[in-house]
């Protein structure tokens, strides 16, 4: 059996973020065994597959900030599903302190 690529241990681990909590790129791209690797998350869920069920707006930034520049299309979407979840966002920021995935 071949060995998941890092895109597929980044996205198991994004998949695994329960719905109402968010993680930071750093902390998955650890839980992924990536190391210090925080952009490459990024990178790794621009490349989902079309009609994919990862829960990608659940990955911000540590310090609670949306990455996506405000009033953008991506960031209104993040925002709104973030929302629908429970998961409150003031002023383009999530508390952390609150909000933070801690498996």
């Amino acid at each position: 059996m071949n060995e998941p690529t890092r895109e597929q241990k980044i996205w198991q681990v994004v998949t695994a973020i329960p719905r109402g909590k968010v993680a930071s790129y750093g902390q998955v791209a650890d839980m992924a065994g990536l190391g210090r690797q925080a952009r490459f998350v990024g990178r790794a869920l621009g490349k989902l597959p079309a009609g994919h069920s990862v829960p990608w707006y659940r990955v911000i930034r540590t310090n609670g900030q949306i990455a996506f520049p405000e009033g953008s299309p991506a960031y209104i979407r993040q925002t709104s599903l973030l929302k629908e979840e429970g998961v409150e966002v003031i002023d383009g920021r999530v508390r952390m302190s609150q909000y933070r995935w801690t498996p």
